[in-house]
């Protein structure tokens, strides 16, 4: 009986452990401080910039803003985050192709001719981490 308790115990522990990474991203450079910072985290190339994993929203003082996701599983990431200065809760676009509000990737992914590429934003995170960018919008 003690083994199989032991055994129980070590399984909760290790899928605790697990979801126990950090990604704080720092957004700076904002044109302004009207209306929010929106943020998403996405776990795959399918869902990126269209449903992301976890989702966060900060309010912008001295043209910056930060959000912190905790709980994080281990695995591939990509983070996108915008400036919702009219705070309608979506990207503003021109004629359905080019943004007309401020927005960023992880690991600062160009956006040439077209939205960012998964593979210039994704990044590793594992073991505990706490992963850190600053987004340059």
């Amino acid at each position: 009986m003690q083994t199989i308790i032991t055994t129980i115990t070590l399984l909760f522990t290790t899928l605790i452990l697990q979801a126990q990474n950090t990604v704080e991203v720092k957004m700076i450079n904002f044109d302004n401080d009207k209306g929010t910072a929106m943020v998403g985290l996405y776990n795959s190339e399918e869902n990126f910039l269209e449903s992301g994993f976890m989702y966060k929203k900060s309010k912008i003082e001295n043209e910056m803003a930060t959000v912190i996701f905790t709980n994080v599983p281990d695995g591939d990431y990509a983070v996108s985050c915008f400036h919702d200065e009219d705070d309608n809760g979506k990207l503003n676009m021109f004629m359905g192709m080019m943004p007309t509000e401020d927005y960023g990737t992880s690991n600062n992914a160009p956006a040439n001719f077209g939205p960012p590429k998964w593979i210039d934003a994704k990044f590793e995170i594992k073991d505990g981490e706490t992963k850190t960018f600053e987004i340059n919008l």
